[in-house]
């Protein structure tokens, strides 16, 4: 990626529709997830383990199944691959509002999810190959146009919630139904605005695109280093809970500390993004990222021994949750403007998708071992220095070269 400086250029029509897309994803989706944990342990009487089934089952039809829709992107193209998911994700929330029995609960889910493994990486491999367009006709770094892209779903994720929590002192099938009213709104736009044939994209007919990408070393290795920075952001969800509470007798700092997280990305992305990619190549940026997040885990560490609690036991969590998002903003961008580069031509669908799958894999088994790390009973800065080590190790991965863009024409 080149770090001249370029006369920039404005974003094209499509390059704006995706970008407010995942806005509007983000807001649809946000406005009844949160909530559903809940619902179905109070509304619908499900044990926890049952609950958390469910959950898990929602993100393997999502996450697991990207391959699937990025595959089926290059095959059909964005636009119908688009409307199909959108039309899924309509009946998923229409369904989840009127479920009431453990079988249709789960069926809901597993719709939505598949919806998102439909569109999600249908809209992130154009938004990709959009931005290695804008950048090579003068445009700029294409991680500023990724950069933006992570800056709307954040948005979406902040807004989203709120929607979500005003619509649930009525109802938790209004909440649904104004989730699935949000889609259908998506989708009127895509069928008006989103072009049947987008200029420069072709589809792909032969087979065999899955045997090249298992062979694909360099794509692989940034794979297996981004699943490493999603399993450390992902103790904003397993590990930072259990230290809040110890430290602040309740969870309830937990908003105000994901609220600044939101705040840091909407606010800083950009200007970060900015400033890597005129200092930085996408290995260094991604490996600054994973050092901010080692040292995140690290002040936890060096601080667990103390034993400290109220605000002064809160400071090493908010220094966390600051390394971990920082170190998010030097690495998503990258990682996916990276993409096209180790990606076979016209395939990119395909190699988008197998990295948000192959990484959720990652995350579900490092999971998993870091759950049993944090319950074995260790000294208290064990388990926190052993998370340290994961994006540290990550930096070895990273692949050494990117090369010009593969993308095809």
């Amino acid at each position: 990626m080149s770090k001249a400086t370029l006369v920039r250029t404005p974003l094209s029509p499509l390059l704006r529709l995706l970008i407010l897309t995942q806005l509007a994803f983000n807001v649809g989706f946000f406005a009844v997830l949160p909530f559903l944990a809940e619902h179905l342990a109070d509304a619908i009487g499900m044990a926890g383990w049952l609950v958390g089934l469910v959950l898990g089952l929602r993100t393997f039809s999502q996450q697991g199944l990207f391959v699937v829709g990025g595959a089926l992107a290059d095959r059909y193209g964005v636009r119908p691959v688009v409307l199909a998911g959108c039309v899924l994700r309509i009946a998923g929330f229409g369904w989840l509002g009127y479920a009431e029995r453990t079988w249709s609960v789960v069926g809901a889910v597993l719709l939505i999810g598949f919806a998102a493994a439909l569109f999600s990486p249908a809209v992130e491999s154009e938004v990709a190959r959009q931005a290695v367009e804008w950048e090579e006709t003068g445009g700029g770094e294409r991680t500023r146009v990724l950069a933006l892209f992570t800056v709307a779903g954040q948005v979406g994720a902040f807004v989203g919630p709120l929607l979500g929590a005003l619509l649930l002192a009525a109802d938790f099938r209004v909440t649904c139904l104004a989730g699935a009213a949000v889609f259908v709104l998506v989708l009127a736009g895509h069928a008006r605005l989103l072009p049947q044939h987008i200029p420069g994209r072709t589809r792909v007919t032969a087979k065999g695109g899955a045997r090249t990408l298992v062979h694909n070393r360099p794509f692989l290795a940034l794979c297996c280093a981004y699943g490493a920075y999603l399993l450390a952001y992902n103790q904003l969800y397993l590990a930072l809970p259990a230290e809040v509470e110890r430290t602040a007798g309740s969870q309830a700092p937990l908003a105000w500390l994901f609220a600044l997280s939101s705040l840091l990305v909407v606010t800083a992305q950009v200007p970060v993004t900015r400033w890597a990619g005129e200092r930085l190549d996408p290995r260094r940026s991604m490996a600054a990222g994973l050092l901010l997040i080692a040292a995140g885990f690290t002040a936890v560490a060096v601080a667990r021994p103390a034993q400290l609690t109220g605000a002064t036991g809160l400071l090493p969590a908010v220094a966390l949750v600051v390394l971990l998002t920082l170190g998010q903003m030097l690495i998503a961008p990258v990682a996916r403007a990276w993409v096209p580069d180790l990606a076979e031509p016209g395939r990119l669908g395909l190699y988008t998708g197998a990295l948000s799958s192959v990484s959720g894999l990652i995350v579900l088994l490092g999971s998993a071992a870091t759950g049993t790390l944090l319950d074995a009973g260790l000294p208290a800065a064990v388990p926190w220095l052993a998370l340290a080590v994961v994006p540290v190790a990550a930096i070895g991965l990273l692949p050494r070269a990117g090369g010009p863009a593969a993308v095809s024409r």
